[in-house]
């Protein structure tokens, strides 16, 4: 049986230190640990950005893929073999800004697959640029004299799209952390957890000391209720984005590949296309 240890390879993160990403690495492998799953049946594809370099730091199957393009990957790797488990990773440039359109497909589609978005509100690997994330009025190279464009809100828009299961961690904490993605992977339906993951180089104002004092816990709220969507929403809304913990969870809606006719048990990585010289002449007389 697979421990954390065996999620692990010799491929050092070249992360500046005191990134969040570490700990979401941290828990990604320890949930892949707590499941009872062997590396070879795991793959996990990311992004462009610091955070898509994650892919290489695994001992499982991986692919980095171009700058968002994580989920349609993730989704094509799913349908060929239904039997992987499939992790999309990546940042929330990659997510949020070119790959929106990806993301909200995916969700409404309800694609058996977790996708787990390091959400540092600025695009760390290009040197300090805002994002679709970063707040009004925020500072950065493309926008000294403050950002004027309003920041997107992941959680609204996942929950607009269909998602059937959506989350929000810290990267302060490993353990919430490791949790959630751990019930996202469980969870039979397109999983979004986003994670609040601070980069130390280059946003000195969503720092782990802001965070600290602003996320807001919903396990403070005992008679929240995840399966309610429309609290769900209201309690995004409520607390401006940054509750943390799972905010909602639909078990009852298909996923995407039960509802596909014909589609078979057998992984279509595993079957046999073999044909004989008697099918391909009645094929390529079709054709012909």
């Amino acid at each position: 049986m697979a421990t954390l240890k065996d999620f692990r390879n010799d491929v050092r993160p070249n992360w500046c230190p005191g990134c969040g990403d570490y700990a979401v690495q941290a828990a990604i492998q320890r949930s892949l640990g707590s499941l009872n799953l062997e590396p070879e049946q795991v793959a996990i594809i990311s992004g462009i950005g610091c955070s898509g370099r994650i892919s290489g730091y695994f001992n499982t199957f991986g692919f980095h893929t171009i700058h968002g393009r994580s989920l349609p990957v993730a989704q094509g790797v799913k349908l060929a073999n239904r039997d992987l488990t499939v992790i999309a990773a990546g940042g929330d440039g990659d997510g949020f800004g070119i790959g929106l359109g990806h993301f909200m497909h995916a969700a409404r589609r309800n694609m058996n697959i977790t996708y787990v978005v390091m959400d540092n509100q600025i695009y760390g690997l290009t040197k300090g640029q805002h994002s679709p994330t970063s707040a009004f009025g925020f500072k950065a190279k493309t926008t000294p004299a403050g950002n004027i464009e309003n920041a997107i809100s992941p959680l609204q828009i996942a929950l607009a799209a269909g998602v059937t299961y959506l989350a929000q961690g810290f990267s302060h904490d490993v353990n919430q952390l490791t949790e959630l993605i751990t019930k996202g992977i469980q969870h039979k339906g397109f999983s979004l957890i986003n994670v609040f993951s601070p980069c130390v180089t280059y946003n000195k104002v969503n720092t782990y000391e802001w965070y600290k004092e602003h996320v807001v816990p919903l396990d403070q709220f005992p008679d929240y209720d995840p399966t309610d969507k429309t609290s769900a929403a209201a309690k995004v809304i409520a607390t401006d984005g940054l509750c943390t913990g799972l905010i909602y969870i639909d078990n009852d809606r298909p996923a995407f590949d039960e509802l596909i006719p014909g589609y078979l048990e057998t992984p279509i990585a595993q079957q046999d296309f073999h044909i004989n010289q008697d099918q391909f002449d009645k094929f390529m007389a079709e054709f012909a």
